[in-house]
């Protein structure tokens, strides 16, 4: 048998745990060919310059295998279309722009840092429900609801109704890895997921139409600001899309946040005692262990030189973020874990017009939860390491996080103890 490209060993669910040794060899040729005829570029300046670039398209219609497919919501009634991140200008660029007036900064300023004392709150009795307890799995006690509780909030979905998002969101996700089918296969399961979750949002968007709240989906309804409203099909893909970004990626960000705060248990203690530590610690864990670790959905509408090779038009493309991250080039000492990092502009959002939507959300939601599991977790230690990992190499993460604890210590406790160290 050939032996596996470096990009197969990186796809191969057995390297998940460590996959930087493999970036750093793929750094060696910035460019590469693979043998389906997807280029994948995995240097840091290189990266920044082609998510910056309009002749790199985030449109599926534009994807080799999907010449003359259906996939627009006219085309494919019983589905969503695809959210604005998957479309080029101006469609784009309309559409996000839409979208960010109800959701953030610089239209709305205090709609999501407005979150954080009940992100606060949430975090805390999460905490609580741990109490009596010395060993749990802070993926699915810790990671996964606090990030889901939000969002579903922050779109106003009913309680009872976020085990049914759990479903939706693993299933568009799982279409996200190259490993799971070509990328017509994965479109079309696309679509059949999407038609049954358009299918609740529709009803969900109904009920906040008849009765307008403080959530995003009444606040996109409601909007009366230049080509406002959204048409309703894109706005329910939209709350699609932060569904399912509220799922996996904020869930990844925090469990491999506390992954590497156990496995530095130095840096683990300073965020004890300095709250202000948590802003710069989440902007290099976002650089040392992100949550996306690559863009496999792009496509060149023309021929691009770079780093000394021309891609054709027309070529699949694959932005290897994750390895970006780890380039000397682009940070000094880029596999050492620094909170202290100056100018670190790192990949973890992505870049260009495509920055992540839902950043701001993240950001805060993991200022909250570090800080509070690193003070109420009396004596934290890993009982696995390496964790096992989801399959996914696109959205990397563990699956289950096991540390055991001495005591779960109270809020208030912690709180007194913060603000002395402070005096």
């Amino acid at each position: 048998m050939a032996q596996a490209s470096i990009v197969e060993q990186i796809l191969d669910p057995a390297n998940r745990a460590n996959p930087y040794p493999l970036y750093a060899e793929l750094r060696t040729t910035p460019v590469t060919r693979e043998p389906d005829g997807t280029y994948v570029v995995s240097t840091y300046h290189e990266i920044v310059a082609l998510l910056k670039d309009p002749r790199v398209s985030s449109d599926p219609r534009n994807h080799p295998e999907m010449a003359g497919a259906a996939t627009t919501s006219e085309e494919a009634p019983s589905g969503l279309p695809e959210s604005f991140i998957q479309r080029d200008p101006p469609e784009h660029d309309q559409l996000r722009e839409l979208a960010m007036r109800p959701f953030g900064p610089p239209q709305t300023h205090d709609r999501i840092e407005g979150m954080r004392p009940w992100l606060v709150d949430v975090t805390d009795r999460l905490i609580d429900d741990l109490a009596g307890k010395h060993r749990v799995d802070l993926v699915d006690d810790f990671a996964y609801p606090l990030p889901v509780t939000a969002i579903c909030h922050l779109l106003g979905v009913p309680r009872e109704d976020q085990p049914r998002f759990h479903v939706w969101a693993d299933a568009l996700i799982e279409t996200l890895d190259v490993t799971t089918g070509t990328f017509m296969q994965r479109q079309q399961r696309r679509q059949q997921i999407s038609a049954e979750l358009g299918g609740y949002l529709g009803g969900l968007a109904d009920a906040h139409a008849r009765q307008p709240g403080d959530d995003l989906i009444s606040g996109l309804l409601t909007d009366t600001g230049p080509h406002a409203p959204m048409a309703r099909e894109h706005l329910l893909s939209t709350a699609a899309l932060l569904l399912v970004a509220g799922h996996e990626t904020t869930v990844n960000l925090i469990t491999n946040g506390m992954l590497t705060l156990l496995r530095h248990p130095g840096v683990l203690d300073r965020l004890r005692h300095q709250p202000d530590l948590i802003t710069p610690l989440v902007e290099e864990l976002l650089r040392y262990e992100p949550p996306v670790h690559m863009l496999n959905r792009r496509t060149t509408l023309a021929d691009i030189q770079i780093a000394g090779t021309t891609i054709p038009e027309g070529s699949p493309l694959i932005l290897m973020l994750a390895a970006g991250s780890r380039d000397p080039d682009g940070f000094p000492d880029p596999d050492r874990f620094d909170p202290d990092r100056t100018d670190n502009r790192h990949l973890g959002f992505g870049g260009g017009i495509h920055y992540c939507f839902g950043a701001p959300l993240a950001r805060i939601e993991t200022q909250v939860a570090l800080p509070a599991l690193a003070r109420r977790l009396v004596n934290p230690r890993l009982v696995a390491d390496p964790p096992p990992y989801r399959p996914n190499p696109e959205l990397r993460g563990p699956r289950h996080l096991v540390v055991e604890f001495d005591a779960i210590a109270s809020a208030a406790q912690t709180a007194d103890r913060v603000m002395a160290h402070g005096r």
